[in-house]
Formats: structure tokens, sequence, C-alpha cells
């Protein structure tokens, strides 16, 4: 039997970088799985590579979906197991399972219709729209093994194991290496190949694979040690979509944004936006051990939380903003003298490689900004208030996005640079909203975050 981590003893340090290495190793080679999906069709074609790119919104948003359900997992078995009701965070999980299993034949059903309605919105007729919904068609087979896969990591990383999701992004990739060109090319003289629509057959196989091995673990784990009841119960049902359904909201606006902002950049030219795309790459990459860490704050704040450990939630907290920020200050300075260079991996457009290092060395003063985001955001969810994140990702990525880039292009004239400030000041005043909510809420559950006001009813 796989036995949790009871994150309410023992070191904080030595609990992040037990839980957040093997999350950032983990989310590297998720990265690097897209990257290969990208490789392979251009081998085949600018057309396919072109179909690819435009289903990213689509496939986003079923990661959205999979982000809130294992956000709501972790938060609220962590809060039973932190409370030592261990028939709760059983019976949550369970309905966990069964609420992703409906959801993914919802999402499933639904995007038969939505999918290519959402991609002609981002494209013109032609052999790469076909190209896509070619693809679609394939990939829609795979919600159900994405969203499992999700809940039960949130199932795990709430008993402190992230080790196990590591294993499987790595089993994957290997396995998208080998499956993508096998699917495509087939082998010669033995087994035809499917061409394009390859590439999602070896993404639906491999996820099935992860979504086999994290089930497994998690029906091993101590938390569904005992009676396991797979009726669906309505009431926890509800408690999952209230804790999920926020943290989905909060990424589909992210998902808004890099619209807004791609459409201030389209009217400086297609160099323009390709540097954008590929500093959000770089960007991601330097972000990643910030990815491990405040992913390692939702169970720890969640079990300590749930124990009514409330000094422990907010040393945590601390410790995870003093950790990250010392990180991102590392990464600062390596955007500062390696943009350009950086850049240069991705493209040889001279173009490209100015615009994308201005992004990156305005992004680098920032990234520290984006690592207390995401703590605080961690730490709301294990405080069961996801449904802040959603204002606060209204404000930072709707409205602030949209007002910033407009003042400083269309008013002050500074054109891409101005792109890159509104970006770099809607992130700044997000944080500072965000730091007020999360007092604020901490005031009302463990008698504040900054201050040592006398609890509220929780």
């Amino acid at each position: 039997m796989a036995r949790g981590r009871d994150l309410r003893q023992g070191s904080i340090p030595g609990h992040f970088r037990a839980l957040a290495v093997p999350a950032a190793i983990g989310m590297m080679f998720a990265t690097l799985y897209n990257v290969v999906d990208i490789w392979y069709a251009g081998l085949l074609s600018t057309t396919a590579q072109a179909g690819l790119a435009i289903t990213f919104p689509v496939f986003m948003l079923l990661v959205a979906f999979g982000v809130g359900l294992g956000s709501a997992m972790s938060a609220l078995v962590g809060n039973a197991i932190g409370a030592d009701d261990a028939d709760a965070a059983r019976e949550t999980a369970c309905q966990g399972l069964l609420f992703g299993t409906a959801l993914s034949l919802t999402l499933g059903i639904g995007g038969i219709w939505g999918a290519p309605a959402m991609l002609s919105l981002v494209s013109e007729p032609g052999a790469y729209r076909d190209a896509a919904n070619a693809y679609m068609a394939v990939l829609l087979w795979a919600a159900a093994p994405f969203l499992l896969a999700f809940a039960g990591n949130g199932i795990l990383t709430a008993q402190g194991d992230t080790e196990s999701m590591k294993r499987a992004q790595i089993a994957a990739f290997f396995a998208n290496l080998v499956l993508n060109p096998l699917f495509i090319f087939g082998i010669p003289g033995l087994v035809p190949g499917i061409g394009f629509n390859g590439i999602a057959l070896s993404t639906l196989v491999s996820q099935t694979g992860v979504m086999g091995f994290i089930l497994w673990r998690v029906m091993a784990s101590d938390v569904m040690a005992g009676a396991r009841v797979w009726r669906p119960d309505p009431a926890r049902w509800q408690a999952i979509a209230a804790q999920a359904l926020p943290s989905t909201f909060a990424m589909v606006i992210m998902l808004i944004a890099g619209f807004v902002v791609q459409l201030f950049l389209k009217g400086f030219g297609p160099a323009a936006l390709a540097a954008y795309g590929v500093g959000l790459r770089i960007e991601q990459l330097i972000l990643l051990p910030g990815f491990g860490l405040t992913g390692a704050l939702l169970p720890i704040a969640a079990q300590n939380f749930g124990a009514g450990n409330h000094e422990r939630v907010r040393e945590a907290f601390f410790f995870c903003v003093k950790a990250g920020v010392a990180l991102m200050a590392c990464g600062s300075v390596v955007l500062w003298f390696a943009a350009r260079p950086m850049v240069a991996l991705f493209s040889d457009d001279p173009e490209v490689i100015r615009l994308g290092g201005d992004y990156l060395h305005v992004d680098g003063f920032i990234l520290p900004v984006y690592l207390v985001l995401f703590a605080t955001n961690s730490l709301l969810q294990a405080l069961k208030r996801p449904v802040s994140t959603v204002w606060i990702g209204l404000w930072r990525q709707g409205i602030a996005v949209a007002l910033f880039c407009w003042l400083y292009v269309e008013v002050m004239g500074l054109g891409t640079w101005g792109v890159w400030f509104g970006i770099a000041t809607a992130v700044s005043t997000g944080l500072i909203l965000s730091l007020a909510v999360a007092e604020r809420v901490a005031r009302q559950h463990m008698g504040g975050l900054f201050t040592a006001a006398r609890p509220q009813a929780a």
C-alpha cells in the first residue's frame, strides 16, 4: 500500500523539497511532451503544424477543467486528512473520481459540437482547419484520461505524493516519443501510418496509460483504505464543483488574456506575435521551480488548515514565498543577460529575437511577483476559498491587461514596449489585490496572514 505523507508535522522545508522537486520535474516532462508533438507536426507539413496550433485553445479548455478538479481534490481531501476524518477523505476521493467521469463524458459529448465551432473562430476554411477537426475528433476520446488523471493526482498530492505523477509524465514523454512516429509513419512494409492523426492517437494512448497508473496508485493509497462507496452523492458533487469551477474559470480568464495581448500585438506584425509566443515558452521553463513550490504549498497548507494548525499554515506560506522569490530572482538574472540568446534558440529572425528579448527583459523583473501570486492562489484554495482567485484573475488577466495595454499603446504610444509594460503593470497590481484578499480571508478563517487578529467563525 502507498503510504501518505503527514504534512502536519516534521520539517516544512523538508516537505517542500519532497513535494516540489518531483512536481517540477513532472511539469518539465509534460512541457517536453508538447514540444515532441509540435516537432513531429513540423516534419509532416506547415499545414499540420498550423492545424495543431489552432487546437491549442480547445485543448487548454480541457486542461483548465482538469487543473480545477485536481486543485479541488487536493484541497478537500487534504483538509479531511488534516482533520483526521478518514471517512470524509475516502468519500471525497471516490466522489471526485465519479464527478471527473461524469464531467469527462459531458465535455467529450459537448466537444463533438463545440470543438468545430471554436476552431472556426481562430481559423479560415482550408486544409489546416480540416486537419485540426480530424485531430480533435480523436483527441476528444482522451477527455476521461486527462480529467481522471488530474483528479487522481489531486488525491495523491493531498497525501503528499507528487512522485507518482512525475513517474507517469516521464513515462508518457518517452511513450509519446516512440508512438508518434509509429502511428504517423507506420512500419514500412508491415503497418501503414495514419499521418497527422497519429499525433492525437499517440496522445490518447499515452495519456490513458498515465490515467491507469495514477488510478492504480490512488486505489493503493492510505486514503482509499476501507469501504468505498461508488454511488453519486449530489451534496459532495456540489462541494467539489464549488471548489473546482472557480479555479477552472480563473484559467479560462488567463486564456482570454492571451487573446487580448495578441490583439494589441497584431498591429505590430507577425514578428511581435512570434516574439510573444517564444517569450511565453521561455518564461514557463524559468517558472517551473516556482510552479513546483507553489503546487507543494497547497497540500501542506490544506492538511494543516484541516488540523487547525494555523501558525504552521502561515509558516508554510512564508517559506514558499521566501524560497520562491529567491529562485525567481536567479531566473531574473538569467533573463537579463541571456534573453536574446535564449530567443535565438527558437527563431533566427532578428526582429523576433529583438522583440522577444525586450519582452523577457521586462518579464524578468516580475518573475518574483508571479511567484507570490501563485503562492497566494494556492493558499486561498487550501482555505477552501477558490472563488477569491476568480476576482483576482478577473482584474489581473481580464480588466488590467486590456486597460494598461490600451493606456501604454494607444494613449502613450509606446509601441510593443507598451504591451510588455501593460502586462507587467497588470501583474503587479494583481499582486497588491491578491495579498489584500488573502489577508481578509485569512483573518476570517485563521486569525490573519500578516496580522494576529482573533479568528472569526469559519
